[in-house]
C-alpha cells in the first residue's frame, strides 16, 4: 500500500520545529551560548563539531556568476536530490548546503530527495544521536531548506540503527520517512511525477552476509520489496516515474562488481516490465555519471556526493561523467523531465533530458 506523507508544511521559509525534548534543549543551548555546550562529555563533542558545521560561510563568488542559469531549473514541479553528504559540515558539505539554500530562493524546490549516507560512517545510534545536529540540522540550516526531506537508507545507515533513522521524523518535522521503501506522488495543476524510493542495501548479497557490520540488512524481506515495486509500477499512471535508491545499477567504480550484478539481477526485470520508468538515480559512488545502455529507455544516473567526491572515468554507455561534488535538480513539466547536475560553484555541468513523444 502506498503511504501518504504530507507535502510542504506552512511557510517553507520558516524554521524547522524540533519536537524531541533533548533536541530542543540542545539546539536552544547552542543558540543561546553561541555554539558552546560544556556540561557533559557528549556535549563538548557537540561544541567542537557544531562550531564548524553551523558557522555561516562566505558565499562562493562563482555563485553570482552562475545564478543567471538557475531560473531555467524551475519547472511546474522542482525537486532537489542530495546524498553521501554526512561529514559534520567538513570538506564541501556546508558550502554545498548553503548553495542549495541560495538556489532554492530562485527555483523553489518542492522537497529534497535524500538518497542515503546522510550519516558517515556508522549511521546513527538513536533519534538523539549528536550526528543529527552536526551532519544535518546545523548544516542544512538555510531558511529556504526548511522543506520536506524524503530519505532512504544508504549502506552507512545500515551500520547503525535504521529504525532510529526512520523515527527521526518524530523529532524533526522536515524528516518524512514512512518506511524503508515507499512512494510519493507530486502533482501541480495536472502535471504529475511519481518518485519510488528503494531500500537497496538489503538487495545486495554482500551486505546481507556481513551480519556484524550491517546487522539490519539480513532482517529485511527483499522479495517483499521487489513484489511491492512490481505492483507500484504496474499501477503507476503519472506523467513521469523515477526510481531512486542508494546503490547504482550501472556505474564506474572500484567497489565490488557483485553489488551492481545483484542490483541488475533483482531490479532490471521489474524496471523494464511496464516501460514507464524514465530515470533510475542513485548515489554511493561520490561522482556524477550519466549512463545509457543500448536498447534501454531508462537513463541511469549517479548523483555525486554533496561533500566529498572521488575520481571517475567513462565505461560502456557513459554519456557524461565528472569528479565534481554537488547535487542535482529535477525539473518537471508535462512533456519534459530534466535532471540537472550542479557543481559546488552553482554551475549546471550536465542535464539528463527526457521528452514525451
Amino acid at each position: 500500500m502506498e503511504k501518504k506523507v504530507s507535502g510542504k508544511y506552512g511557510n517553507s521559509k520558516g524554521f524547522a520545529m524540533m519536537k524531541g525534548r533533548v533536541a530542543t534543549v540542545v539546539l536552544a543551548s547552542v543558540l543561546l551560548l553561541g555554539g558552546g555546550l560544556t556540561a557533559q562529555a557528549q556535549n563538548s563533542a557537540l561544541t567542537t563539531c557544531s562550531q564548524s558545521a553551523a558557522t555561516a560561510i562566505p558565499q562562493n563568488p562563482n555563485w553570482k556568476a552562475n545564478a543567471a542559469e538557475w531560473q531555467k531549473l524551475k519547472g511546474e514541479i522542482t525537486l532537489y536530490m542530495t546524498n553521501d553528504m554526512g561529514r559534520n559540515g567538513y570538506y564541501d558539505q556546508k558550502s554545498i548546503a548553503e548553495l542549495m539554500g541560495e538556489m532554492a530562493g530562485t527555483v523553489d524546490p518542492e522537497c529534497v530527495l535524500a538518497v542515503g549516507d546522510i550519516h558517515h560512517f556508522n549511521g546513527v545510534a538513536s533519534t538523539q544521536d549528536p550526528l543529527w545536529l552536526t551532519n544535518y540540522e546545523y548544516v542544512y540550516s538555510h531558511p529556504d531548506l526548511m522543506l520536506d526531506w524524503f530519505p532512504v537508507c544508504g549502506n552507512h545507515e545500515y551500520r547503525g540503527n535504521t529504525q532510529a533513522f526512520m523515527d527521526y521524523g518524530k523529532v524533526s518535522r522536515r524528516w518524512m520517512m514512512p518506511a524503508k521503501y515507499y512512494t510519493k506522488v507530486f502533482d501541480h495543476e495536472g502535471t504529475t511525477i511519481r518518485v519510488i524510493f528503494l531500500d537497496t542495501t538489503p538487495l545486495i548479497d554482500s551486505y546481507r552476509k556481513a551480519t556484524e557490520k550491517y546487522p539490519d540488512a539480513c532482517k529485511q524481506d527483499a522479495e517483499a520489496q521487489l513484489s511491492w515495486l512490481d505492483e507500484t509500477l504496474k499501477n503507476a499512471k503519472e506523467d513521469w516515474v523515477i526510481v531512486v535508491g542508494h546503490h547504482p545499477i550501472y556505474a564506474y567504480t572500484e567497489k565490488k562488481e557483485s553489488e551492481r550484478l545483484d542490483m541488475q539481477k533483482r531490479l532490471l526485470p521489474i524496471l523494464h516490465k511496464y516501460n514507464n520508468v524514465a530515470i533510475y538515480a542513485c548515489g554511493h559512488i561520490h561522482n556524477f555519471q550519466h549512463i545509457q545502455k543500448k536498447g534501454d529507455n531508462i537513463d541511469y544516473v549517479v548523483n555525486s556526493s554533496s561533500s566529498l567526491a572521488r575520481p571517475v572515468k567513462p565505461i560502456d554507455g557513459t554519456v557524461f561523467c565528472s569528479s565534481a561534488d554537488g547535487f542535482s535538480v529535477f525539473t518537471v513539466d508535462k512533456k519534459q523531465l530534466r535532471m540537472s547536475m550542479i557543481d559546488k560553484d552553482g554551475k549546471i555541468i550536465h542535464t539528463v533530458l527526457k521528452v514525451k513523444k
